[in-house]
């Protein structure tokens, strides 16, 4: 599933050919896609709506426009690209949702296994109440990080994937973290050392901005608007590594399930059961 680098990678392609566009006509392969409101108050809605701006929020892309949010989360296979009216693209095969907008060009979202989600809200409240800190905004200090484990007995490597903990993070790169960290995926939250917790706050937040310096990690579907693919999957020291030398000791790269998720480390470079006091 893209997360919080490949989502923002969508996002920034997505600004210019979207911003100042009007929305037209809608159309869907079935209603199941458009998961608020219905189809009919949807199409309603959207039709003559102007797109103000296009952020990101955790894994959610979000269109504003000028009077609702028009809000996609791509799931597993999601991908959203804006091509001219007459242009056939490879992933059409799998569009579910089209919209018409007033230059001749069509925003389109493709969906092999039919996971995603297309919404209209007024605010992003109504879709997720529950989301936590973004972990690259400013406001998201070290200070609020500690404080956010304080109490915690949750495996860390869980706590990480819990989008009401922190947004935006997944699998990918808590692995990549939690290696860079030198932080087992089994130590609970709780037997984090000072040391620990600072050193992980700010290699998440690495980990996060490398991916999106080198545009998302292309491993399964992920691939930018214009059909390229990220370049982060280059750089990975653990992910989708099992049983390739760790590139810090040599070690095998060893996997397990951990949250019933696939979870790679280097079990010499991440020992389990200990805390590192230095």
């Amino acid at each position: 599933m893209p997360e919080l680098p490949e989502v923002e990678t969508v996002v920034r392609g997505l600004r210019e050919p979207l911003v100042g566009r009007t929305i037209g006509a809608v159309w869907v392969d079935r209603a199941k896609v458009i998961h608020r409101p219905s189809l009919e108050a949807f199409t309603a809605r959207i039709q003559g709506q102007t797109v103000q701006a296009v952020h990101r929020r955790a894994k959610y892309i979000v269109c504003q426009l000028d009077h609702d949010l028009l809000v996609v989360h791509l799931k597993m296979t999601g991908r959203l690209y804006v091509v001219p009216d007459a242009v056939e693209n490879e992933a059409d095969r799998w569009l579910r949702f089209r919209v018409q907008l007033d230059n001749g060009h069509q925003l389109r979202f493709s969906d092999s296994r039919r996971f995603g989600r297309v919404y209209l809200a007024g605010d992003m409240m109504e879709i997720a109440p529950d989301l936590g800190p973004e972990p690259l905004e400013d406001e998201f200090t070290v200070e609020q990080f500690r404080e956010r484990l304080a109490g915690r007995t949750r495996i860390i490597k869980a706590l990480l994937l819990d989008q009401s903990f922190i947004a935006g993070v997944g699998n990918i790169y808590a692995d990549e973290a939690l290696h860079r960290a030198k932080i087992h995926p089994l130590r609970t939250a709780d037997s984090l050392s000072e040391t620990e917790i600072a050193r992980l706050y700010a290699i998440v937040r690495t980990v996060l901005r490398e991916g999106i310096e080198r545009e998302g990690a292309s491993v399964n579907w992920y691939r930018k608007p214009d059909g390229t693919t990220g370049k982060a999957q280059e750089h990975f020291y653990v992910y989708d590594r099992e049983g390739q030398p760790c590139l810090t000791c040599g070690h095998p790269i060893e996997k397990i399930r951990v949250a019933q998720r696939g979870t790679h480390y280097c079990p010499q470079c991440q020992l389990k059961g200990t805390s590192d006091v230095k």
